[in-house]
């Protein structure tokens, strides 16, 4: 009994140490160090008297073949591949070391990341069966300029999933996933970051990573330095794993073929409905140091038009500058 079976059996409902040990052949002091292992990747697993080991809060494992049913069969085409990996150091990584398909989009998802990371190389939480951790791999033309708004695009794309599947979620420039607090804050629900090369006026590769909060894990929470929140959170039934998935790549795939012909233009709209920092205060961190003001949406290469407060209008590209929501933030 390996990991991944070890948790379906607890997903199945309790059982006791002795059971699980007489299963596995292995003694119950086997079984507890096994315990203590899915705990510590983040798994909630409480030791109920009189019932044994069970999970603290209902969870779910990935199954390509259920993701891959619940998209339009008419998109099952545009995929190349569609895979589950069990653990893996970063979706996004595992797709770079493999080459681009020459048509269509390789799919890559895991129950757990031991590498996970952010924009600017932060660490990503990833912990075991809690999340989406997902990365797409494909072909674009039109060289590596085109790609500068590529991750607004992936994140347009997931928000409005989101938004159809029935959470409030909105994007806040250039690849964050967040959802607007009572208090006017911004919490965190999910990232995107695109990675890839290529030819400057010929085809490129780009992998794009998402990660979105589905359930997060209150030891793992604890350790989170900055307002977030999941899908479990919103929500009063159990968010579906496989079919989260399957929503964000039915409007994702798509969005894909229309940014490869047409750009960034007819997505500008669709942003601005989306926009979490519109007509809000912002602190934007620079090398030069920080400035403040109003920010007034996307210019038409993606970048963040900014008011600021001395009157001048600035845009900024993501590479250049960190942008926080609010005046002091």
């Amino acid at each position: 009994m390996d990991e991944r079976q070890l948790l379906l059996r607890l997903i199945a409902g309790p059982v006791s140490g002795d059971a699980l040990a007489r299963e596995d052949g292995q003694t119950r002091a086997a079984v507890w160090k096994r315990i203590e292992a899915l705990r510590e990747a983040g798994v909630p697993i409480e030791a109920r008297a009189g019932r044994g080991y069970a999970l603290a809060t209902p969870m779910d494992l990935l199954d390509a073949e259920a993701i891959r049913a619940g998209m339009p069969a008419a998109l099952h085409g545009a995929l190349a591949t569609l895979d589950t990996a069990w653990s893996i150091d970063s979706t996004n990584t595992e797709l770079l070391r493999r080459p681009a398909p020459p048509r269509g989009a390789d799919v890559l998802l895991a129950e757990r990341q031991t590498g996970g990371r952010g924009r600017r190389g932060r660490e990503w939480a990833s912990p075991l069966a809690a999340h989406l951790y997902l990365s797409l791999s494909r072909q674009f033309g039109g060289g590596l300029a085109r790609l500068g708004g590529l991750s607004l695009v992936a994140g347009v794309a997931a928000t409005e999933a989101l938004r159809q599947a029935g959470f409030d979620v909105r994007l806040k420039w250039p690849n964050d996933l967040v959802v607007p607090a009572s208090d006017g804050s911004l919490r965190k629900l999910g990232g995107i970051l695109v990675e890839g090369g290529g030819e400057h006026a010929g085809p490129v590769r780009a992998v794009i990573g998402m990660g979105i909060n589905v359930r997060m894990p209150a030891a793992i929470a604890a350790g989170i330095d900055q307002p977030w929140c999941d899908l479990a959170g919103l929500s009063d039934t159990p968010p579906d794993r496989n079919r989260i998935a399957a929503t964000v790549l039915t409007t994702l795939l798509p969005a894909l073929d229309e940014f490869d012909a047409d750009g960034l233009a007819p997505f500008r709209a669709r942003y601005a409905a989306l926009d979490a920092l519109a007509q809000r205060p912002v602190t934007l961190h620079t090398t030069a140091g920080e400035l403040r003001g109003i920010a007034q949406g996307l210019a038409d290469d993606g970048a963040l038009r900014v008011r600021l407060d001395d009157g001048e209008e600035r845009s900024f590209h993501s590479g250049e500058v960190s942008v926080r929501s609010g005046a002091s933030a």
